[in-house]
């Protein structure tokens, strides 16, 4: 159900007081009203349960732009942060709408995929807790060195404890050094079953990763700044659970891509929800390559790339015609 219009500043109100913490005066001034207006809206929210931190994201699919991205992207659901003012870092609304957004989708008995990043972290870092009944998060890639942050375990672990569920990990490393060993250790019963078992999975939750110096990978020291820039020459367009995809979407031809151990992207396609969260411009490219192959479902992103997103749209169709 359609939140009404005059409903509309209520949930408004709730979100920023209650999901980013301002304070009344700050609300009254970010909605250009009243202190006293926000204090009577808020204790009007609590009265009546219309509004929650979940479903407060109502607020963001209710919105034009997000029903033309699922038309013109034949996306199930996407949620569109606005541009706060009041945010020294405004892709952190992004995270907290995704936070949000993973809660709903998440039901009693789900199996949920989780790959790894900063925006993935994040948003397991602010997601709030949540009591579900028989929910398994399973890590979709190998794991990396101890000193890297983000690392795929952690992010798999701190999702399962906020919903008080279990956790999978791989016991194996995200790029092997051979793509023997790599071909051998997949063929393991544990490793195999693991990677087989990640089609069954109900929702899967993960961002997109740059082809560049700054991507995951080289600063992790998967690849250096040169191979990634080699990769990039021969069509490297995003990287998704560690593996890196083309601009269609597929993965890309390359020795890297066989030393990994992760999921399949037919695997991943296979799963109902797919939950693709980013946060930062940089990633146009890689998200066009991630919607492309079907690797994404539900979206979560900031206005100005649901923006670029659109006029992407128009001059493919104007291009088609």
């Amino acid at each position: 159900m359609a939140i009404r219009p005059a409903e509309q500043i209520i949930h408004k109100a709730a979100w920023l007081y209650y999901a980013h913490g301002l304070r009344q005066d700050e609300v009254a001034s970010q909605l250009n009203i009243s202190r006293a207006s926000v204090a009577m809206y808020l204790r009007k929210a609590r009265e009546t349960g219309i509004v929650n931190i979940s479903t407060s994201t109502q607020l963001f699919t209710d919105d034009v732009t997000a029903r033309r991205l699922e038309d013109a992207f034949d996306l199930d659901a996407v949620w569109i942060a606005p541009e706060n003012a009041y945010l020294a870092d405004p892709s952190a609304d992004i995270a907290v709408l995704a936070a949000s957004v993973f809660l709903e989708l998440v039901k009693k008995g789900d199996r949920i995929g989780v790959a790894w990043g900063r925006t993935v972290y994040t948003i397991a870092d602010i997601m709030s807790y949540a009591d579900l009944q028989g929910v398994t998060v399973v890590q979709l890639c190998g794991n990396l060195g101890a000193p890297y942050s983000y690392r795929p375990d952690q992010c798999t672990m701190e999702i399962a404890r906020r919903l008080n569920a279990k956790g999978l990990n791989f016991y194996a490393p995200l790029v092997l050094s051979t793509e023997e060993l790599a071909q051998g250790l997949r063929a393991e019963p544990v490793i195999r079953d693991q990677l087989a078992g990640i089609a069954d999975c109900d929702l899967a939750l993960y961002s997109v990763g740059a082809v560049d110096a700054d991507s995951h990978l080289v600063k992790c020291g998967a690849l250096s700044a040169g191979e990634m820039e080699a990769l990039r020459s021969q069509g490297a367009a995003g990287v998704i659970a560690g593996q890196i995809i083309d601009a269609k979407g597929e993965v890309l031809d390359c020795s890297y891509n066989r030393r990994v151990i992760s999921a399949e992207l037919a695997s991943l396609r296979a799963i109902e929800k797919r939950l693709m969260v980013v946060q930062e411009d940089t990633k146009f490219e890689p998200l066009l390559a991630v919607v492309a192959g079907g690797l994404c479902t539900h979206l979560v992103i900031g206005a100005h790339m649901a923006e670029r997103l659109l006029n992407h749209a128009g001059e493919a169709g104007k291009k088609a015609s």
